[in-house]
């Protein structure tokens, strides 16, 4: 199993822009009351990053294999659905869930459906129908559906990632766990705009909803890495 330390050194590098770029977004804090393409801009950027994390393992490496080419798809429709959602307001709220819908349907595809694990999807099915239950008296009209087509795409998401690490049977890697990881935070990300926007308004709620779903876009991205071969890491020590 390749060590936390030389992932670190390979692809730690190749994150610096995005890094970067999440420091200039906290940086401006452009107010979400006044949107404008400048401020889409600076709000996709770090998404952008990760396209350019991905292609630095070359073209090749992306086009050619099927969990990476399928996260690299669900990265640019989350920019899609970041740029929607700065005018979310003006109507395009409803845009951006259907761009992020079809992100998680292409992370799951991703993640693939072995190992099953049904014991992980009961639990992440009773998680996310007693969210959903929670949130059903605070929804209308539309939302009433959307929402919960929603919250069963991305529990699903979350499913297909807990599933693959195996932490019981020592069948896990960290690529798995990053995976894990990152669907976990997508989901706290999304229950904060779900409760903020339909529920009550949460504390801090954009830096909550921010700071989680960015963790979450680059923990998904690493995981696309697992593709590689370990030798390309091992010749770093």
């Amino acid at each position: 199993m390749v060590s936390p330390v030389t992932v670190v050194k390979s692809e730690g590098p190749k994150l610096v822009p995005f890094f970067k770029a999440t420091c200039v977004y906290f940086v401006l804090w452009l107010p979400s009351s006044s949107p404008s393409w400048f401020s889409a801009l600076i709000k996709c950027l770090p998404i952008f990053c990760l396209w350019v994390f991905l292609l630095a393992h070359g073209f090749h490496f992306v086009v050619t294999r099927g969990s990476v080419k399928r996260i690299f798809a669900g990265l640019i429709f989350s920019a899609v659905g970041d740029a929607f959602l700065i005018w979310q307001e003006q109507g395009y709220f409803v845009h951006g869930l259907l761009m992020f819908a079809i992100a998680h349907i292409l992370y799951s595809a991703a993640f693939g459906m072995k190992p099953l694990d049904l014991k992980a999807g009961v639990v992440m099915g009773l998680i996310s129908g007693f969210l959903y239950i929670l949130l059903y008296s605070y929804l209308s009209g539309p939302f009433t559906y959307l929402v919960g087509v929603y919250t069963a795409l991305i529990a699903f998401m979350g499913w297909r990632a807990i599933a693959g690490i195996q932490l019981c049977n020592d069948l896990w890697t960290w690529t798995k766990l990053s995976a894990c990881i990152g669907a976990l935070l997508f989901i706290v990300s999304d229950l904060t705009i779900a409760v903020n926007k339909f529920c009550f308004p949460v504390p801090r709620s954009r830096v909550i909803i921010m700071v989680t779903y960015y963790a979450a876009q680059m923990l998904i991205a690493l995981s696309a890495i697992e593709s590689r071969d370990e030798d390309d890491f091992k010749k770093l020590k």
